[in-house]
């Protein structure tokens, strides 16, 4: 019973620091903020997790970082694929993303940059180190593949312009 109440205290504890960091964003990186609503989704697909993470380096900004997943693919390559395919329906156009393993492209009015990748090839990427994703994205990444659900990892941030 007293276990009980400690993992209470602490789950609230961990509310609380996850609120205070995603305050700490600081006013110009906040501002840039995409909103999750954003990101043009196959219809069909559902979000399995989502987060907003912030970097308070010299460029300071705020992404959203997504996983989403969608059962009438056989597999993430070919979901990968159909997020494409809809993407440039909707005039967003390809660019080059940071890693072999990504694909990126530019909303029209290059106002949003989404980069986005299969579970398993962002996965990789994360355990060698070559980008970065909320814990929450990995286990949520990982389960997926686990469930041989086809998903993909998405990264929303304000583009050039």
């Amino acid at each position: 019973m007293i276990a009980s109440r400690t993992y209470r205290l602490s789950a609230a504890g961990v509310l609380v620091a996850a609120l205070v960091l995603l305050a700490g964003c600081g006013s110009s990186a906040s501002s840039r903020t995409p909103r999750s609503a954003g990101i043009p989704l196959i219809d069909g697909s559902r979000v399995l997790a989502s987060v907003r993470r912030c970097d308070r380096g010299v460029n300071a900004y705020c992404a959203v970082q997504m996983v989403i997943a969608d059962p009438r693919y056989r597999n993430s390559t070919d979901l990968l694929i159909g997020e494409r395919h809809y993407l440039q329906g909707l005039g967003w156009t390809v660019t080059n993303a940071d890693t072999g393993d990504e694909h990126a492209a530019d909303s029209p009015a290059h106002k949003l940059r989404l980069t986005y990748a299969t579970a398993p090839l962002d996965l990789k990427d994360v355990d060698l180190g070559w980008v970065q994703r909320a814990p929450v994205i990995t286990h949520a990444l990982s389960r997926a593949m686990f469930a041989r659900q086809s998903a993909l990892s998405l990264m929303l941030e304000t583009g050039s312009s």
